[in-house]
């Protein structure tokens, strides 16, 4: 590559011809630094995203698909006549993975609210580098146009199409080659159209001019945020020009700013040196070049040679195999025709039988003999003969097996080696970590990497839905496969409620794959998972009760306030429940979500309560009560009985002590006399709440298992909440894929 003829062609490098793509630059050298990394094609209005890449306008709207109210107010034009028309587009790894999380709702925007029909999206990964892009909330109009990229574009398009001459956008027809263009008007001129358009002794006649062009690049680059100030400073926390509001009660107030033209000086510095190092490094590069180019023929020539040994030993797997199956046909071959040989033989022994009758015959002649000596004499031989074909009536057996049972050959082991056949380079295997996965309508797989030297290149997990159909032409259901996952998880979407699926997964180094992991199974629950947080603000007893930073847990603590409370304990009474609650309600559809009680737990409460019954909780807070005050206490103080019938707007399940205590209406007559441990159940470690709002009912299932341990009406007239109440010594952690999502829009 001539570096020195590639510098004198861009701007500011001295001289003010225009790019040419002569001088032995090729073409394909400069169109790859040109091409947008989604559409796969120039770009066009590119973008500066915050991590300094460039994307075409076009591209990150479709990325961020419901910001229809956008404006292309990016850089200092509120919006661009001759906006790009539809393109083809060429599907890229990056894309795939960009739709796949617009589709799952992985990208996520702050100022998304619960409930809205069209969630604003406004974060994305970079297709260049994968880091998080996030466009705050006005969305893709605060980023800065590419003017320079697009300059660049634009003489890479007419050298590339030379031949195509820019027209006079002022000529009648015929239309005359265009000569000039202004860039304030923002057209294209002859000679005889510029001057009718510029008179002398005029303002236009100060326009500035330059060749003929197609781009039209504002003379002056305006704030994004603030849209009638000029960028004059430059920031170099986030690297990005930014004007003096910005900078005064912006959002770059703290952050460190310099002048635009002390950035610059010194931005254009750093670029010349690091061009100059180029050139000057010039033969280093051709050297390194010609040692790639011998890679590339080293690796031509060791691939083929691989091939071809793999050839020759699966070419002698392939004998082996021809020798074996002809050894073991000519052995069963060898056995057929021998029993067959005996069978024949004993048919035609009886067939003798039946065409001997006149043996029969004449052995009663022989009867008629009256002298004795000769009556012998022929008696003998004649019995000889008819005691043995009685004797083989008597004792019949076939002289030979049919049944080939020795014959059957068991090929599973060594089919299961054939499976694992693989290269020495070949990673082992990954393992699922079932501690650590989550599966809801949405699934969270981790996996364990091998402990061996080499790292992987990626993962690519595999997922079916069992109990369906089977495929006509697999033989099973049909695997679905992510894309390649670079890391030891991911998110798996749109699983199916209350459906079992298998998981495995495997690594791939070098284009070579482990074999599969050992397939685990989830139970996916009755209803999509439901996000939320503790709240700390309605009837929270920050006295009693210790919330995490990020709200995702609570412990009650039986510290000096307990204790202080206890003096108005009268014997026989126990303390009051302290409540908290989750910070979003349910007013329609089915929801479920989990949790998890610590085994040291003194007593915990955990269900649904309507709106109402929370106020009566809160405004009329109980320091004692009797047991049967509360109707799910879970004490065995009958009050159970009278009310499950009842419809009440609240239900809380009694978990405490590593147990789970499941109210007396619940089991059945038969056994609910005297069998206290159908009611006292070990305590899961996970435990699921399924609310279906509509219907008026909860379940509470062992969410590791999803089995459901106890169900009841309950009255949904107003908003439903998720409810805790604990008391004396307990702790509740919300399942990170509850709060997971919640968590990312704060």
């Amino acid at each position: 590559m001539n570096f020195s003829s590639y510098v004198h062609g861009l701007p500011g490098s001295g001289g003010s011809r225009p790019f040419q793509l002569g001088g032995g630059v090729p073409i394909k050298n400069i169109e790859r630094e040109l091409i947008c990394p989604i559409c796969k094609e120039l770009f066009t209005h590119p973008l500066i995203l915050p991590c300094q890449h460039s994307v075409c306008h076009k591209c990150v709207r479709e990325l961020l698909l419901l910001n229809h109210e956008d404006s292309f107010d990016a850089g200092s034009e509120c919006s661009l006549p001759g906006s790009p028309g539809p393109r083809s587009r060429v599907p890229s790894p990056s894309m795939e993975r960009l739709d796949r999380l617009a589709r799952s709702g992985s990208i996520s925007s702050p100022g998304w609210r619960r409930g809205s029909v069209t969630p604003r999206i406004t974060t994305f990964p970079c297709p260049g580098c994968q880091h998080d892009v996030d466009l705050g909330e006005r969305g893709v109009s605060m980023l800065f146009r590419n003017f320079t990229l697009e300059s660049i574009v634009e003489r890479y398009r007419q050298a590339a199409r030379a031949a195509v001459a820019i027209m006079c956008n002022m000529c009648k027809p015929p239309q005359q080659e265009a000569t000039k263009s202004c860039m304030d008007c923002k057209a294209s001129y002859c000679n005889e159209c510029f001057k009718f358009h510029h008179p002398w002794g005029t303002p236009k006649a100060q326009h500035e001019y330059v060749g003929p062009t197609m781009n039209f690049r504002p003379k002056v680059l305006m704030c994004p945020e603030h849209e009638m100030e000029k960028v004059n400073m430059y920031c170099e926390v986030c690297r990005r020009p930014v004007c003096h509001l910005c900078k005064l009660g912006g959002s770059h107030a703290n952050h460190k700013v310099t002048t635009m033209s002390s950035a610059y000086k010194i931005l254009k510095e750093k670029l010349s040196k690091a061009i100059n190092y180029l050139i000057s490094k010039e033969d280093q590069v051709k050297t390194q070049i010609s040692h790639l180019e011998v890679l590339i023929n080293e690796t031509e020539e060791n691939g083929q040679l691989a091939e071809r040994r793999t050839n020759e030993h699966f070419e002698r797997l392939f004998e082996t195999l021809q020798e074996r199956k002809f050894e073991m046909l000519r052995s069963i071959e060898q056995s057929r025709t021998g029993r067959l040989d005996q069978l024949r033989g004993q048919v035609d022994e009886y067939q003798g039988m039946l065409e001997n009758s006149g043996l029969v015959g004449y052995a009663q002649e022989v009867l008629k003999e009256t002298d004795q000596s000769c009556f012998v004499q022929t008696a003998k031989q004649l019995h000889t003969r008819i005691a043995k074909s009685t004797e083989s009536l008597r004792t019949f057996h076939p002289v030979a097996d049919p049944s080939f049972d020795e014959f059957v050959l068991d090929t599973s082991r060594e089919e299961t080696l054939l499976k694992e056949l693989c290269f020495g380079g070949v990673p082992d295997p990954p393992i699922i970590d079932l501690s650590r996965s989550r599966v809801y309508n949405e699934g969270l797989v981790c996996w364990q990497l091998a402990e061996d030297t080499l790292a992987t290149d990626y993962q690519v997990l595999e997922y079916r839905k069992l109990g369906v159909e089977k495929d006509e032409e697999e033989g099973s259901s049909r695997w679905c496969s992510t894309v390649p996952v670079y890391g030891p998880s991911t998110v798996v979407c749109d699983l199916e409620a209350n459906s079992l699926y298998s998981f495995r997964v495997r690594s791939c180094r070098n284009s070579l794959y482990s074999p599969y992991s050992p397939e685990v199974t989830f139970h996916t629950p009755p209803a999509p998972v439901f996000g939320f947080l503790f709240n700390d603000k309605c009837g929270f007893s920050s006295e009693r009760l210790t919330l995490s930073k990020l709200r995702d847990s609570v412990e009650s603590v039986a510290g000096m306030a307990f204790l202080l409370a206890a003096e108005r304990v009268q014997t026989g009474s126990y303390m009051g429940l302290d409540y908290i609650i989750g910070d979003t309600g349910i007013s329609q559809g089915r929801h479920y979500w989990t949790f998890r009680v610590e085994p040291h737990s003194y007593l915990v409460k955990v269900g649904v309560a309507s709106d109402s019954k929370l106020l009566e909780w809160i405004h009329n807070p109980r320091d004692s009560s009797s047991p049967r005050y509360d109707h799910d206490s879970g004490h065995d103080s009958g009050s159970e009985d009278t009310c499950y019938d009842l419809s009440q707007p609240f239900t809380l399940l009694t978990v405490g002590m590593g147990k789970v205590f499941i109210p007396k209406a619940s089991i059945s007559s038969a056994t609910a006399g005297n069998d206290h441990g159908n009611r006292v159940l070990p305590m899961p470690q996970r435990i699921g709440v399924y609310l279906d709002y509509e219907a008026g009912r909860v379940y509470f299932y062992d969410a590791n298992t999803m089995r459901c341990l106890y169900e009841r009406q309950v009255d949904c007239t107003g908003t439903m909440y998720p409810a805790f109440g604990l008391m004396g010594s307990g702790k509740v952690h919300l399942e990170e894929f509850i709060t997971a999502k919640r968590l990312s829009y704060m």
